[in-house]
């Protein structure tokens, strides 16, 4: 089991990082992109055989305390059986 971790500052946060790339990406003749956000991607493997929910508590708690900062950031958890 996976949990796949999407962390993106708050809509209401400025990102530098992200002006800068869209900056960039004008500056190579994208013309059409209105604006470009940044953020961080975690991937979360569970041993064993875990159940969905408590992989997603895990991973939110997980998000929560140590991935992003709920100040600034939001997340979004995706889960993946694949196994």
């Amino acid at each position: 089991m996976k949990a796949k971790v999407y962390v993106t500052l708050k809509p209401s946060v400025l990102d530098p990082q992200g002006k800068a790339i869209h900056h960039s990406t004008e500056l190579l003749g994208h013309k059409n992109l209105a604006d470009i956000r940044q953020g961080k991607y975690f991937e979360l493997t569970f041993d064993g055989d875990v159940s969905d929910e408590s992989a997603r508590s895990t991973a939110e708690e997980i998000a929560k305390d140590v991935l992003a900062n709920p100040v600034i950031e939001d997340w979004r958890i995706e889960l993946d059986a694949d196994r």
